[in-house]
């Protein structure tokens, strides 16, 4: 990539990526910063190995040193970013301030437990609102004003319920010192269930991904693709599918992932033919699945787990054949449109010798099958980071230009902390609308909504729930929308309609993630448009087209949870994944609309009808879908082909 791309690159991150939006000189400051992130890091590798504190004292040390930084960090409005020269005074006030009224639940630990029975002083009900207050800035700077506005109305909601003139919205209302009070210094606020699994496992999950950045791995992924994939139809675009997923496998981040490897595969699959829209939305399309690939996955699926009670195998089991489904959703959507516009592959001179290239970097893929094998193997999610830590530094060592000197490790001890503020940030915010939830009942009063809504037809319900994820997904961050929609939407489908408890998290987790791509706001879409040079909102419904599986296999899990692994033997589950698999190609035809021949509108919509027939895990409807797409098969394969040039591919 050349210095003008490198800094393309940089400016989309600041553009679409609030987490990239930091001060880039903060004078003396720096070192501070340096103290605290590496002081940070150390802190969760030291507590991973020899045992985490009490869960307030480890989440006060988590997001206190965070809320530091942050504000050190980030400045007020993004336009700061570029002209401070150094942190002013007040941010300065404000960093020292959010540490002290956090890591004031370690100092004075013992009497805060007391005062849950004798009652909060007034110093109390002040540093809880000082700290709410800090939380939500710092998650304005580092995520955006969506959630923080979410976050505000869900306590605006509590303290005025009683003014609310809907009968099953309306509540007695609390006191600012109650919900203040409950929302610091208790389990169900911004202390509860996320921030714990925050500072447990995934900043341990997170470094583990940064100390692979350090290593060329991201460029082994890249060759990996080409490798497997360029010499075919359309190989460009099918690398980048097969690149984005495996770089999918280390990294959460939809808007992160797009211009990593964005910035390497658009270029390619525009020189080779394929519009700038259908580049950007491959990409983004792709890269927004790394959240729901395994073994990393994002940072919601270790709160799944905690939520659920289950280890982090049977989640990230229960995701593997969705990941698989929605990849190949994509990669059978880029072979049609290559296809339809006669792209073929590169030259085989021209591309990496996969035999050549795993015996020379094949060592590189050893901290995943660690990760995933001390995971399988009933370790702890935090043991099995730990140990993917140690082998990733490891395989930096092997070779001379991926060594790190002191400077190196200081510094990516210090990108670990970097990292995770916009997730610590975020899952305290998200802890706050949760503990609303707790603390008014919401949750059994949007049951209730959904329940005339849908007037009790499952198929409604879970359209509205659908819909409310991806509308919360456009403004909040994948983590906050699924612990909302897991402590909120998922209950319903539990209780009142009897579905698998792993299915129905599934379901608003997934939804969560595809807003990034759904218009119209769709920042994975954006930024891979931002690299294509191309219309943002056509880039953006190219990709919900591509990514179609994403909006098709969580109904089909709900109806039947074999595809999340629930109750289910080997021989149906193999059933339903080559049938779904074939069903996928029925899919992504329809919705480009080239099979063999160009489509015509029936076939295209007997295509995509067939194709649910064959993703549904069932014995009849899949012979149904199997006997139609052939009938088209043959339909078409009557019809003379279209004439047209041929495009060969180039680097």
């Amino acid at each position: 990539m050349g210095k003008k791309e490198q800094i393309d690159a940089q400016q989309i991150l600041e553009k679409y990526d609030k987490e990239n939006q930091f001060r880039l000189q903060i004078g003396k400051w720096a070192w501070v910063v340096t103290f605290l992130g590496v002081a940070l890091t150390l802190f969760h590798l030291y507590t991973g190995y020899f045992g985490t504190l009490p869960s307030q004292k480890q989440g006060a040390a988590h997001l206190g040193t965070a809320l530091g930084i942050i504000f050190l960090l980030y400045p007020a409005k993004k336009a700061w970013m570029r002209t401070q020269k150094t942190v002013p005074w007040y941010d300065v006030a404000l960093a020292f301030t959010a540490m002290y009224v956090t890591y004031h639940k370690i100092i004075f630990f013992d009497s805060i437990l007391q005062s849950r029975i004798s009652g909060y002083s007034p110093l109390d009900v002040l540093i809880s609102i000082i700290g709410i207050a800090l939380v939500l800035e710092a998650t304005r700077r580092t995520v955006g004003l969506p959630i923080v506005m979410v976050a505000s109305v869900a306590i605006l909601y509590t303290l005025f319920g009683k003014y609310i003139p809907t009968q099953i919205l309306s509540h007695p209302g609390f006191s600012l010192d109650r919900i203040t009070t409950n929302l610091w210094f208790r389990e169900s606020g911004v202390f509860g269930t996320p921030i714990q699994i925050s500072a447990k496992f995934i900043y341990l999950f997170l470094f583990f991904g940064v100390i692979l950045v350090h290593t060329p791995i991201g460029k082994f992924f890249n060759d990996l693709a080409f490798a497997l994939t360029g010499r075919y139809t359309g190989g460009t675009a099918k690398a980048a599918v097969v690149a984005s997923a495996l770089q999918g496998t280390v990294s959460g981040s939809s808007v992160g992932n797009t211009v990593a490897s964005g910035s390497f595969t658009i270029p390619m699959m525009k020189r080779a033919g394929f519009t700038p829209e259908f580049a950007g939305a491959t990409e983004a399309s792709a890269s927004t699945g790394g959240q729901i690939m395994p073994p990393m996955m994002g940072a919601a699926a270790f709160i799944m787990m905690e939520y659920l009670g289950v280890s982090y195998a049977v989640i990230m089991l229960a995701a593997v054949v969705p990941a698989i489904l929605y990849f190949t959703g994509i990669f059978i959507g880029t072979h049609f449109e290559a296809k339809r516009l006669k792209i073929f592959g590169l030259p085989k001179s021209e591309l990496p010798v996969l035999k050549t290239l795993i015996i020379r970097n094949g060592y590189m893929l050893i901290p995943l099958f660690v990760i995933i094998g001390t995971i399988m193997y009933g370790f702890t999610p935090q043991r099995a980071a730990l140990y993917g830590i140690l082998s990733a530094f490891l395989v930096t060592l092997v070779r001379k230009e991926s060594r790190m000197s002191l400077r190196d490790i200081v510094n990516m001890l210090e990108q670990g902390a970097r990292v995770a503020l916009p997730v610590i940030s975020a899952v305290a915010t998200a802890g706050i609308i949760a503990g609303v939830v707790s603390i008014t009942g919401l949750g059994a009063k949007f049951a209730s909504g959904i329940i005339a809504l849908s007037g009790g037809f499952l198929i409604l319900a879970l359209f509205f729930t659908m819909v409310a994820c991806i509308v919360l997904g456009m403004g909040l961050p994948t983590t906050a929308n699924y612990v909302v929609t897991a402590t909120i939407a998922a209950p319903v489908l539990i209780n009142e309609f009897g579905i698998a408890p792993l299915a129905a998290h599934m379901f608003v987790f997934y939804f969560g993630i595809v807003a990034d791509i759904t218009p119209p706001v769709c920042l994975a879409a954006y930024a891979g448009a931002g690299i294509a040079k191309a219309n943002p909102f056509k880039t953006g419904v190219t990709a919900v087209k591509l990514a179609i599986a994403a909006f098709i296999v969580p109904y089909i899990f709900i109806y039947n949870p074999i595809l999340v692994l629930v109750d289910v033997t080997a021989l149906k589950l193999l059933l339903a994944i080559t049938t779904a698999l074939v069903g996928m190609i029925g899919v992504s035809s329809a919705v480009i609309g080239f099979f063999i021949r160009t489509s015509r509108v029936w076939e295209r919509i007997v295509l995509f009808g067939a194709g649910l027939l064959l993703i549904i895990p069932e014995i009849q409807s899949s012979l149904i879908g199997l006997a139609i797409i052939i009938l088209v098969w043959f339909i078409q394969k009557k019809r003379p082909p279209e004439e047209g040039p041929r495009k060969a591919a180039v680097v």
